[in-house]
């Protein structure tokens, strides 16, 4: 009798097991079908977020090369394009494109589109039998554009402001600090240099070839020798390798419009960051590269060719749109090169 009675006792509480298993195992299939929903969610608000970063940054760059672009428009039919290149599926929606061109910003909404279904949403496989068949998701994102008023500079050396206007358009020039004045419309004082004992260049920051320059402070203590900081021999030794490589050098260059000193006294008072594409340069040290480049297509001209006393950098100034960090940014400069920079 006893033993009937211990037996009947654990058939019940097997039965009880078998409940609760049954009910776990419907909670955690619950949350696991939870999980690959959100999971789902998460996917497409990334695809969405670099949808409407892409449309943004491209929107933003169009302005900033051209504010008459037909693409620096609210209704442009690029930032579409790019949303939908940026879904898995190909299909985005742009709720909204803010663009201030005042101000300089371009706002770009995006969200799901799901052909057939509701606008902005995503289907849900798992959460309906929750009652959750579909959920909103969306991404914005906000970029600004200006040209640079404070930031870093590559290399340690400025240009006039009469070597920059009228010549931002790719021609090939000579920018000299040292020699017979290429450039004869800059007053240039003895030797040719940009002001007596003074060839341009400014003081490195401690430990890098170039450093920080703020156009609203006047950038004294010139170094008043011609050759190259020692520093920059990597800077020189890395432009040359990717020059021979056939690829693009673009510096941004500061430029003054008035100077006042000499030697390593002058101050330079900036106004603008330009950027230059290099060709070439000869400085004394050693730290030159050969300026005809015979073995480039094409060849730098004999024009522009820095022979004898001169010393300098060959290449052009250009109108270019840059993605790079650490700059400030101000309204755009028609001298200078523009930072296009994502704030949101």
């Amino acid at each position: 009798m006893r033993r009937l009675i211990e037996s009947k006792g654990e058939d019940r509480e097997r039965g009880g097991i078998a409940i609760m298993v049954a009910i776990l195992m419907v909670v955690l299939l619950g949350f696991a079908a939870l999980a690959v929903d959100v999971g789902m969610l998460y996917a497409e608000r990334t695809q969405l977020r670099n949808g409407s970063d892409a449309a943004a940054l491209a929107v933003a760059q169009k302005c900033a090369k051209d504010i008459n672009d037909a693409d620096c428009s609210a209704t442009s039919t690029l930032a579409r394009s790019l949303a939908n290149g940026n879904a898995g599926d190909g299909a985005s929606n742009i709720q909204s494109l803010l663009l201030d061109k005042s101000n300089r910003t371009v706002t770009v909404a995006a969200a799901a589109q799901e052909p057939g279904k509701d606008p902005n949403r995503v289907s849900l496989f798992f959460a309906g039998v929750l009652g959750y068949s579909s959920a909103e998701v969306s991404a914005s994102s906000s970029v600004t554009w200006g040209s640079p008023r404070k930031g870093p500079t590559p290399f340690p050396v400025a240009f006039s402001i009469c070597q920059v206007q009228g010549h931002v358009d790719g021609t090939l020039q000579l920018l000299q600090n040292h020699g017979s004045n290429a450039n004869p419309d800059c007053n240039y004082g003895p030797s040719g240099a940009a002001v007596e004992g003074g060839f341009g260049w400014l003081v490195s920051d401690p430990g890098v070839c170039g450093g920080l320059i703020d156009l609203a402070l006047a950038e004294g203590g010139s170094d008043p020798g011609n050759s190259s900081p020692a520093i920059c021999a990597a800077t020189l030794n890395g432009w040359a390798a990717d020059i021979t490589a056939g690829k693009e050098v673009v510096v941004l260059l500061p430029v003054f419009n008035r100077v006042t000193g000499t030697g390593n006294g002058a101050t330079y008072g900036l106004t603008t960051f330009a950027a230059f594409k290099v060709k070439g340069w000869k400085f004394s040290g050693n730290s030159s590269l050969p300026d005809t480049f015979q073995n480039t297509t094409p060849a730098v001209p004999a024009s522009v060719a820095c022979d004898g006393n001169c010393r300098g950098i060959i290449g052009s100034f250009i109108k270019y749109v840059s993605l790079a960090d650490g700059f400030t940014l101000g309204p755009v400069d028609a001298n200078g090169a523009t930072i296009v920079r994502l704030t949101q």
